[in-house]
């Protein structure tokens, strides 16, 4: 029987995470280049402090197109528009501005996250990344991997691979978290922190998921933890992390995302979950 979320037998990976660079390199220069002065905020999703500008819009529909015409059997599950359904086995997963909100307010803490994946994304436990890419437009760093090519650092200068060292003391990690949009769930997320804040070295918003795992992968953090996380918002760091061997993962046998997300090495992130079970509602 065929694995659900093993790639396709033949499937070029490699292909498919320089094909993600490409794309998430395309649409960083679209949205740095032409963002405008007087950038407009085209509608709201979950709140009014959920914005979606029309820069996301664009840079979401420059990814499709791209990722059409390169790869037209594969689906596509953007943030901002409708699903297509794949033909290949093969799904793009893209967030075409994660930190829209620094974005908007000319913060330069956003990415563009491209990652090829298997299985059904709109389902936690059902998908995984197999390929990604996630470009940091203003800096040009762009963090890669495959699965089973491990992860790398890409700048400028050259690039490097990532190895997570291991850890599992909790007391001396610098994490970073993330907050939702919704009044209610932040107001929870408050609580945890204020509980989780005393047990670490310190925590770190810096208003991205994509660019807090790969933070992860490269070690500015030790770990990560949110609550509430979409696909898109994880896709390409999941792969990045994984890839330079640490774990992303759910609270207990908790697939990401279902609701809480984890990432570091498998000890810090063993302690953290403890910790967290203690004090999250998993519901």
């Amino acid at each position: 029987m065929t694995d659900p979320l093993m790639p396709p037998a033949g499937t070029d990976l490699p292909a498919l995470e320089r094909l993600a660079l490409h794309v998430a390199r395309r649409c960083g220069r679209l949205v740095v280049d032409e963002r405008p002065d007087d950038l407009g905020v085209a509608a709201t999703k979950t709140s009014r402090t959920d914005v979606v500008t029309v820069m996301d819009q664009r840079s979401e529909a420059l990814a499709r197109e791209l990722l059409a015409t390169a790869r037209p059997e594969d689906g596509f599950h953007g943030e901002e528009a409708g699903r297509v359904t794949t033909r290949s086995g093969i799904t793009w997963v893209v967030d075409p501005i994660d930190g829209t909100v620094n974005y908007l307010y000319g913060i330069p803490a956003y990415a563009v996250s491209v990652a090829a994946v298997v299985g059904d994304p709109d389902v936690p436990g059902a998908w995984r990344p197999v390929a990604g890419a996630v470009v940091e437009p203003v800096t040009g760093e762009a963090h890669v991997a495959h699965l089973g090519g491990g992860a790398r650092l890409v700048t400028a200068a050259g690039e490097r691979s990532l190895v997570i060292p291991a850890a599992e003391d909790l007391g001396a990690a610098l994490l970073a978290t993330g907050f939702g949009y919704e009044a209610q769930v932040r107001a929870e997320q408050g609580r945890v922190i204020a509980q989780v804040l005393p047990c670490v070295r310190d925590i770190r918003r810096r208003g991205s998921a994509a660019l807090d795992l790969c933070w992860v992968a490269d070690g500015r953090v030790d770990a990560y933890f949110e609550r509430g996380l979409h696909e898109w918002d994880l896709a390409g760091g999941w792969i990045v992390v994984t890839e330079a061997g640490g774990t992303v993962r759910g609270l207990g046998d908790r697939a990401p995302a279902d609701p809480v997300t984890i990432a570091g090495p498998a000890g810090l992130a063993d302690a953290l979950d403890a910790l967290l079970r203690r004090v999250v509602d998993q519901t």
